[in-house]
């Protein structure tokens, strides 16, 4: 049995574990506040981009791009987006085994020999993905992005990716990511970069209010348009991706640390109660012994 001593220093362990589970709560909660806000401004600039690729679509006009060009899969790139730090709960435990279900998913669609690069970002996200590697799967840690890089460095690895799958290093590159609605929920999901699917477009932009009869004059042409426009388009899925995926991680942050306080809570009232019954024993002792003594006299 525990001592008084002994109870005493493990309340204040707890007591101060639950002070700190709670001061990270509010950080994390904050910078998820924050990246709520990012995703906001976000807004206007894609949904210009939408727009613009609306009116280009009710034109009923014929583009090509090699941004949309559909090629036969044989090398696949996921982009997966993880998290730089711990204390998320099973956040990247998550998106790793989401990521393995997508794999085998594109091997039963395009054939065992399909060679797969996984790009991770996050240093927990690589750690996980490089033993992985081997088998038809390569697994490069992207180093020029992290869980913290700017908006531009965004931009300029959306410009390394769209080069990469115009010299043919990818057939085909697919994001995988926590899409954030709410601080309890996230969900995973899977989207496809590039190519650009013209018929994603179109449904995307199908509830655009552009009147087809309305005439609408394109300069210099609606192909030259459509491939000044598609970059935006690819820029303006990576800027939400990445943004959403960074406000998931901080709403886990925040779900573990709740957990982690309340679990902190309800140990810390067990064991002020085992303090408070060995300390009422320890008096009801002395008590004794004290009312013992008188008797023998």
């Amino acid at each position: 049995m525990a001592t008084l001593r002994e109870l005493k220093g493990r309340i204040g362990s707890v007591a101060s574990t639950g002070k700190i589970t709670g001061a990270m709560k509010m950080i994390s909660s904050a910078k998820m506040h924050k990246y709520e806000q990012a995703l906001k401004r976000l807004v206007p600039f894609r949904s210009q981009v939408q727009s613009v690729i609306g009116h280009l679509l009710a034109a009923e006009g014929e583009y090509t791009s090699p941004l949309i060009e559909v090629r036969e899969v044989k090398k696949i790139a996921y982009l997966v987006y993880g998290s730089d730090d711990g204390l998320c709960g099973a956040y990247n435990n998550n998106i790793y085994k989401g990521l393995l279900e997508y794999m085998d998913e594109a091997r039963r669609q395009y054939g065992s020999a399909t060679t797969i690069t996984v790009l991770p970002v996050g240093k927990k996200m690589a750690k996980a993905t490089l033993r992985l590697a081997g088998k038809g799967v390569d697994v490069k840690p992207v180093k020029d992005i992290h869980t913290r890089s700017t908006q531009r460095e965004v931009a300029d690895f959306a410009e390394v990716l769209k080069t990469a799958f115009l010299d043919k290093e990818y057939d085909l590159v697919e994001v995988v990511y926590m899409h954030y609605h709410s601080v309890s929920r996230q969900r995973l999901v899977k989207e496809q970069l590039l190519p650009v699917s013209y018929a994603a477009l179109s449904a995307e932009n199908g509830s655009t209010s552009v009147n087809k009869n309305e005439p609408c004059l394109l300069e210099p042409d609606g192909n030259t348009i459509f491939n000044s426009v598609l970059p935006l388009h690819i820029l303006a899925m990576m800027q939400a991706q990445f943004t959403e995926n960074n406000a998931s991680e901080q709403a886990a942050r925040v779900m573990a640390m709740q957990s982690a306080s309340d679990n902190a809570k309800t140990l810390l009232d067990t064991l002020q109660l085992e303090y408070n019954k060995l300390r009422q024993q320890g008096i009801t002792t002395e008590l004794l012994d004290i009312v013992g003594g008188q008797v023998e006299r």
